[in-house]
């Protein structure tokens, strides 16, 4: 089998389990929310070794080096070799991850529906 000289970066992201779906890959490609060497591209834009990636997924960013190439979707261990993540994303992102662990849902303290009291204060705030 030839060795890969260039893979789609939609399908590189897919394989390399950023995205549970191609599609999912080619509409954060399309979205913007994926740069190749610093550049926003279109999904059928092909990567090479040593490309430079940064990913954009929900409040997470990772900035990548590619260090494989594959088309196909293999198990995580896998997938992880196919890219390095620089000292500083992974920095960055532990440190989102630690103020996110520590912020406070508001949402925890609302279990289920208003009491009767609950809803004669609420009443009286709208009044």
């Amino acid at each position: 089998m030839a060795e890969l000289s260039a893979v789609r970066v939609d399908k590189w992201l897919w394989a390399a389990r950023f995205f549970k779906t191609r599609s999912l890959a080619t509409d954060a490609v399309d979205g913007g929310k994926v740069q190749v060497n610093g550049m926003r591209v279109k999904p059928a834009k092909d990567v090479k070794l040593g490309d430079r990636i940064e990913l954009t997924i929900g409040d997470m960013h990772w900035e990548l080096i590619i260090e494989g190439l594959s088309e196909k979707r293999g198990p995580a261990p896998e997938a992880r070799k196919l890219y390095r993540e620089t000292e500083a994303s992974e920095a960055a992102r532990q440190k989102v991850a630690e103020a996110r662990h520590l912020r406070v849902e508001p949402s925890l303290e609302i279990h289920g529906r208003p009491t009767k009291r609950d809803r004669r204060s609420l009443d009286r705030w709208r009044s």
